[in-house]
């Protein structure tokens, strides 16, 4: 199962268990805490009670109550130092630790708020860099469904360099293409002249031919006039070679084909790609198992980018799903930077996508 970044209220999320970042009392606080208590009613605070608390980095569970999920894993994060007091080590051993009660108890999917990055002042995007981190990790030997629950748009960011870069291409990309559409506007009437003049041309020329040959054919074309020759010639040449069911039965290399061909390429398994692709076991059987099976875009940029395709492998893998990169859209721009700088992290390629409100790859 993938990895979801969604914007939300984490208490409302139907899953089998959601993780709260608690404080070490584990009696409910602000933030988060606060929220999951309020919503789990008072069986929660009566259940956390007999707990005994709960040291930074370990994990405990209870009932999830009046919640819609089976459970609650409540860890607690560490508070932001600078740094240098094993504060990494510490959020990552929250994650782990709950990834873990959570397979313990039989559960396929669980969400997670970003951890420490509150009151406890964790950098949002540091702290995000681990949960993807080790929720990847996890997930590489796992089948789980993880969700990463941001409750609004403030509270996340994805670095202010990678922002500003990203910001600068689809500014450079939107004014290149409107540039590009204003100069061919301005050049049609001419561009049209031209092209006028230059079929005229050719007809000239084909005819003269045609009648050369004719000339030459004389004695077999007794009767025959040049320019019904012309016309025959023409003709022929406009004739199709192939009807329509002909080349229908003739069809390019599809894009399950090419996908299952460049997994092989790559040296890579079937599980390695589809995990790198952020996309479920059940729809990579889909696409295997039917060579015309059409996926949606977001699937099929998701595959470009754990194959780490160059830009133009990348476009004609696309073309074969029926899809293109365009100038004119911003998630497409999106794309295409993290493609032409070589950065096929597909964790970062969504947080930027999730900061500039487009949808994310994978499922």
């Amino acid at each position: 199962m993938p990895l979801k970044l969604i914007r939300g209220d984490i208490t409302k999320l139907e899953c089998d268990a959601i993780v709260n970042a608690a404080n070490s009392t584990l009696l409910g606080g602000g933030g988060v805490d606060g929220a999951i208590h309020r919503a789990a009613g008072r069986g929660l605070l009566n259940e956390c009670r007999k707990l005994g608390g709960c040291k930074t980095g370990e994990a405990k569970l209870t009932k999830g109550y009046r919640l819609p999920c089976r459970f609650v894993i409540h860890t607690v994060g560490p508070v932001w130092r600078g740094g240098d007091n094993g504060e990494e080590d510490l959020l990552r051993s929250c994650y782990r630790n709950s990834l873990s009660l959570a397979a313990d108890n039989g559960c396929e999917s669980v969400a997670f708020p970003l951890i420490s990055s509150g009151v406890y002042g964790y950098p949002k995007d540091r702290a995000l860099r681990v949960a993807t981190d080790e929720i990847v990790r996890f997930l590489s030997g796992s089948e789980m469904l993880v969700y990463i629950v941001i409750f609004d748009k403030k509270s996340f960011d994805i670095g202010e360099k990678l922002f500003g870069d990203i910001e600068a291409f689809i500014d450079d990309s939107y004014a290149s293409d409107a540039y590009s559409y204003t100069l061919e506007r301005r050049r049609a009437p001419v561009m049209m002249d031209i092209c006028l003049e230059e079929a005229a041309e050719e007809d000239e020329k084909i005819d003269r031919r045609n009648k050369k040959l004719y000339q030459a054919a004389a004695p077999s074309f007794a009767g025959a006039s040049a320019d019904k020759l012309s016309a025959s010639v023409k003709k022929e040449k406009r004739a199709p070679k192939n009807t329509l069911e002909d080349e229908l039965n003739n069809l390019d290399e599809s894009f399950s084909e090419m996908l299952l061909r460049k997994i092989d390429e790559k040296g890579m398994t079937d599980v390695e790609c589809y995990k790198r692709a952020n996309v479920d076991r059940k729809l990579f059987s889909k696409i295997r198992s039917d060579r015309l099976y059409r996926p949606s875009k977001t699937t099929a940029i998701a595959f470009v980018i754990a194959l780490e395709l160059p830009l133009e492998e990348a476009k004609n893998m696309l073309m074969k799903a029926g899809y293109a990169l365009s100038r004119s859209n911003k998630f497409d721009i999106i794309i295409e930077y993290f493609i032409v700088n070589a950065n096929y992290d597909i964790f970062e390629i969504n947080e930027a996508l999730f900061k500039f409100d487009q949808n994310l790859l994978g499922v």
